[in-house]
């Protein structure tokens, strides 16, 4: 049981699962947001706000492959660069 507590452990040993968001989430919630609010018959607006969209959270995801506190931030970082390529193929 511990063990798979040790998934969840910084290099503090505190249980990381939930940190504030940093600035590509925040900004890949932004523009989610407003895709969805004033681009319903705009197909240039939507792609601009698509792409940027894409490389916040890609951004994002890779930040936290590359630099997550723990081994958990890290796989979720991984699953969310992979539902992000596999989406917008």
């Amino acid at each position: 049981m511990y063990k798979f507590l040790d998934f969840f452990r910084d290099k503090q040993n505190r249980i990381v699962i939930f940190q504030f968001p940093n600035w590509p989430l925040i900004l890949w919630f932004v523009f989610a947001v407003l895709d969805y609010l004033w681009s319903s018959n705009q197909p240039e607006v939507h792609h601009l706000w698509s792409m940027l969209r894409f490389g916040f959270i890609f951004t994002w995801a890779w930040l936290e492959i590359t630099g997550g506190v723990n081994y958990f931030r890290r796989t979720l970082g991984l699953l969310v660069l992979i539902i992000a390529v596999v989406s917008s193929l």
